[in-house]
């Protein structure tokens, strides 16, 4: 699969690596890697396939996006980014709010999540109701992230993950609590637990799974139900895994958790943007065929939207089919006159 990606100009790459080292700063500083991570999934999880409406696109500058009951707390979010914004104001706020996610992951040691820049502010914000519920459980999550977003149940598993970072507020989403016992770290500490406790063996490592609340610790309804699905829990165990160091030590190795989720991630964050793969077979047509005289010959008209801009392509000297996927579906393209 292509990503077609827009195009932006040197000096918006420019500005976009200065706001990242300062976003570096102020986010480690300011211990508000979470909160940059949840205004990121929120902007970009109201993606709809089938609309191509919602996304990633800067709504949630909007204060009618910040009142969705979802997104209490963000307006916070919005005012901290507000001075960078300012700051660069070439910049969109779609691309701020996104490279403000990876570089809350980034500084809280978790995995180098590409970014590419270039996503436009919309100005209309996506419907009420299109983010997950977290008193879900299964068939919730695959509705939203797969139904909805497009996204795999290993993405699901993997984006899940991510509350590692942060914690509920009672008066934001009526639970409260952090998932991990740091919740300033990005590890696969939210899959696992280890408790250093004497056993009659040498390892002295016990690994639990989450079964449940301990230590204070929070599990969402939705977090629970994926110990009780039969695709998700070996994803949850894989994510999990130790890794044996020598004969008496052990580590939690964090490796597949951090591929899956950089994968991940990135999709999420780049949801709209329009991607297509062509699978073209050509015959040959005289050159100053002209579109008119297809009855024996064709010419290729392709239409696609990549959520940035509507583009119209003419082969005119000669193509026969050609099969054009856009993201899930795909269509044969008959080659005829436009």
């Amino acid at each position: 699969m292509t990503k077609n990606y827009p195009t932006v100009s040197e000096d918006y790459k420019k500005a976009v690596e200065k706001c990242k080292r300062k976003l570096r700063g102020f986010i480690a500083e300011k211990n508000c890697a979470p909160l940059m991570l949840r205004i990121a999934w929120h902007s970009a999880g109201t993606y709809d396939v089938k609309t191509k409406t919602g996304g990633p696109f800067g709504t949630m500058r909007l204060a009618a996006e910040q009142a969705h009951s979802a997104n209490n707390g963000l307006d916070i979010a919005v005012r901290l980014l507000e001075p960078f914004k300012e700051q660069f104001p070439t910049i969109s706020y779609a691309d701020l709010y996104q490279l403000a996610g990876v570089v809350g992951v980034e500084v809280t040691g978790g995995p180098d999540i590409p970014f590419h820049p270039g996503r436009d502010d919309k100005a209309e914000p996506p419907q009420e109701g299109r983010l997950p519920d977290a008193k879900q459980g299964n068939d919730h999550l695959r509705q939203v992230f797969g139904a909805q977003m497009g996204l795999s149940d290993k993405d699901i598993v993997a984006l899940s993950g991510g509350h590692t970072l942060g914690r509920c507020h009672k008066e934001r989403s009526g639970f409260e609590g952090p998932w991990t016992r740091n919740p300033l770290i990005f590890d696969n500490s939210y899959f696992t637990n280890v408790s250093l406790v004497s056993l009659p063996d040498m390892f002295g490592c016990v690994l639990e799974l989450l079964t449940g609340e301990k230590d204070g610790l929070l599990q969402l309804p939705s977090d629970k139900a994926l110990l009780d699905d039969p695709v998700f829990r070996p994803l949850v165990e894989k994510y999990a895994a130790v890794r044996m160091l020598n004969f008496y030590t052990s580590s939690m190795d964090e490796d597949a958790f951090f591929t899956d989720y950089a994968e991940a991630h990135l999709k999420l964050s780049e949801l709209g943007i329009g991607s297509m793969m062509f699978n073209v077979c050509l015959v040959s047509v005289a050159k100053g065929t002209t579109l008119s005289t297809y009855s024996k010959q064709f010419a290729l008209a392709v239409h696609y939207i990549d959520g940035f801009q509507n583009q119209r392509h003419y082969l005119k000297s000669g193509t026969c089919y050609m099969r054009s996927f856009f993201s899930s579906s795909f269509k044969w393209a008959r080659l005829g006159d436009t």
